[in-house]
């Protein structure tokens, strides 16, 4: 992979990075500035139904964040791109519909496959 395509994904992944910290951010300043007081007791289960949603969905995000710090480390390591089980070039059009894979379409397709058998 030639190193504009690198430099063109290094980018893609710290504006992902930034875009889910910013995020993160925002949700603990919403929920820590909120000092709503529910008598109704229907109203305070949908606002703590709203709140574990939101908390799920930055957990996920939470995850996301350390595969994309992982990528740009294989970034600066000259290791991105690269899989990680049959060490073959993983093809520039699986990195850009997920840009923190490890895996190769042909090898996460037989993990897939091994996950369903055992």
């Amino acid at each position: 992979m030639d190193k504009k395509t690198v430099e063109e994904f290094q980018k893609l992944l710290q504006g992902q990075l930034e875009e889910i910290l910013r995020d993160a951010g925002k949700t603990v300043a919403d929920m820590t500035d909120e000092k709503v007081n529910f008598p109704d007791p229907t109203d305070r289960a949908s606002l703590e139904s709203d709140r574990n949603f939101e908390l799920r969905i930055r957990d996920r995000e939470r995850k996301l964040a350390n595969k994309i710090r992982e990528a740009l480390e294989r970034i600066e390591a000259g290791e991105f791109g690269i899989c990680e089980s049959c060490e073959e070039e993983i093809g520039e059009a699986r990195l850009k519909a997920r840009p923190v894979t490890t895996l190769c379409i042909d090898c996460k397709t037989e993990q897939e496959r091994q996950e369903k058998i055992g």
